[in-house]
């Protein structure tokens, strides 16, 4: 237990004793105020209890204060200030507990059942199999595998999912796309559907074809021939989609395909259900949703006259099937421009007996990419949108992860390729990346290295008790960032842990063949800062490199 669960545990027990109040989930909250001068930590729990006592703030802070004094044994001191917040100062030796703590847990510290076994399942990309992916599917890409890795670091059971989406008439303009440069190849007459695919990754699909079988497709009926080659084109193209979220630190737990969930009977079973529950009426030819019951602006078509189911009624399939495979909660990542689909998806899972909080949307805002100040729309290799995998090729993963990774989701975001190009402390990765491979650095010129103690008496130095807190913040840090799905609370935690392993580092000598005691604390020291900056990279899918090189 960290110091910041032992004052909230403390303090709980406090109000159950003396106020006969349960206090609920979130409602003590203890900080580490930004002005050292404020405390080693602080909390305003007197504050907010002031409505539900009916008495005034300094008065329940001094009640609160007298009995953290009895029962607290690592506090120097406790002060009341202002309208009534309680500061904390704690006995020099007592942050550096923590270190001990981080050790012995390696790979484990930051971890904690916050979580309590949920199970979510996490949706994410579900791009069409028509092309390469891009830097907005970049974006969300590694949002979702990050959120994944927070979550079950929290004591979460999370599962990554991406959903096919190989079902439509884009698939059909695949295969037609595919036919006319595969007619082209061979100097014939061709047409390329105007919602068709132009990027060159068809023309090369059309080229591998030929090879492999020749002049097979013109021998057989044109209907045919499309659909052949749109299977082709499909299992080329998500092989290429696999790879390339491969070669991004990406892998999914599962994938779905929409043909899959059409091919089962599912579609029509959901109907089936909805029908029977009296979610759906016939108007002008057409089954309809009643989905404004259900908070929707308006009703929505699900089968229209022609026979032909929406794209809506696949995907209230998919996310029947997601519930009954035992999820909790489904998260989806959707493109900003989803926005509208969210309380449609909503209205239906809600009318059919799933709480709606179960089903929660993230959505993703869009990217520009910004080179020397301007922005860059096109990759000069082929003149199209920049692809997932030559942003990696250009920049590498752990910049490409951790820029995206830096900004909350909704956002939009600048991605300054010119920054993620320079290795200067002002490219935030390198700077958190540099800080690592120091401590690296420090722990090998060591001669004997350290040895755990019992207690380290001798940390005192601002700087150290700066670093010590923050370490000790992390568990907390990354089951509020796994509760709020939110990767950039771990960014801004590692640059913050960087900056203060860097400010330590400037300020006390770590190595000191005249003080060996010192040094042993302080090797613990940068040890544990080390496995703890290991860890928060770990999980935005980031790698912790043991040396690197400045510009």
């Amino acid at each position: 237990m960290n110091i910041e669960e032992k004052l909230v545990q403390t303090i709980t027990g406090i109000i159950k004793d003396k106020y006969e109040i349960t206090p609920e989930n979130g409602m003590i909250m203890v900080e580490i105020p930004k002005d050292n001068g404020n405390g080693d930590y602080s909390t305003n729990i007197a504050m907010r209890l002031t409505k539900i006592l009916k008495r005034r703030p300094q008065e329940i802070a001094q009640e609160i204060k007298e009995e953290l004094l009895k029962r607290l044994d690592n506090v120097q001191s406790i002060e009341i200030a202002g309208p009534g917040f309680i500061n904390f100062w704690l006995k020099k030796d007592a942050m550096a507990d923590i270190i001990n703590t981080v050790i012995e847990k390696g790979d484990g510290y930051g971890h904690s059942d916050t979580g309590k076994g949920l199970k979510v399942l996490e949706e994410y990309v579900s791009a069409n199999p028509t092309g390469p992916l891009h830097c907005g599917h970049a974006r969300g890409a590694c949002w979702g595998d990050s959120c994944v890795r927070i979550m079950n670091a929290a004591g979460y059971q999370a599962t990554r999912e991406y959903y096919i989406n190989d079902a439509g008439a884009q698939m059909m303009n695949l295969g037609k796309s595919i036919l006319g440069r595969y007619r082209e190849l061979f100097g014939l007459d061709f047409t390329l559907p105007e919602d068709g695919y132009h990027g060159p990754d068809i023309i090369e699909i059309a080229k591998e074809i030929k090879e492999q079988e020749g002049d097979k497709y013109l021998k057989m009926p044109e209907e045919e021939a499309v659909l052949a080659l749109k299977e082709a084109g499909r299992a080329k193209e998500l092989d290429r989609i696999k790879k390339d979220l491969e070669y991004y630190g990406c892998g999914f737990d599962s994938w779905i395909s929409e043909q899959w969930i059409v091919g089962q009977g599912m579609v029509e079973k959901a109907v089936e259900k909805m029908q029977s529950m009296g979610l759906l009426y016939e108007k002008d030819g057409a089954i309809w949703f009643e989905a404004t019951k259900y908070g929707d602006d308006k009703d929505r078509v699900l089968k229209k006259s022609d026979g032909y189911y929406t794209y809506m009624t696949p995907d209230i399939a998919n996310h029947i099937y997601k519930f009954e495979r035992g999820y909790d909660l489904l998260v989806n990542i959707w493109g900003a421009d989803h926005h509208g689909y969210i309380p449609r998806m909503k209205a239906a899972m809600e009318a059919l007996g799933y709480p709606r909080e179960n089903l929660q949307v993230d959505l993703c805002q869009m990217v520009r990419m910004v080179e020397n100040g301007q922005e860059v729309k096109m990759s000069k290799r082929t003149g199209n949108a920049i692809t997932l995998r030559e942003l990696v090729d250009d920049i590498g993963v752990d910049c490409a992860r951790y820029f995206f990774l830096s900004k909350a989701l909704d956002t939009h975001l600048d991605f300054d390729l010119t920054l993620a190009r320079t290795k200067t402390n002002d490219n935030p990765v390198y700077y958190a990346q540099y800080a690592y491979a120091r401590i690296c650095s420090v722990l090998k010129q060591s001669a004997n290295g350290y040895h755990k103690q019992e207690n380290y008496s001798l940390l005192s130095h601002p700087k150290e008790v700066d670093l010590l807190k923050h370490i000790a913040s992390f568990t907390d840090v990354v089951a509020d960032a796994a509760a709020s799905r939110s990767p950039n609370k771990i960014c801004n935690y590692i640059q913050k842990l960087a900056t203060y392993f860097h400010s330590f580092y400037g300020a006390c000598k770590i190595n000191d063949p005249e003080n060996l005691q010192l040094s042993n604390e302080r090797l613990a020291l940068a040890d544990a800062t080390r496995i703890t900056l290991k860890n928060a990279l770990y999980l935005l899918g980031v790698s912790a490199p043991e040396s690197m090189t400045k510009e």
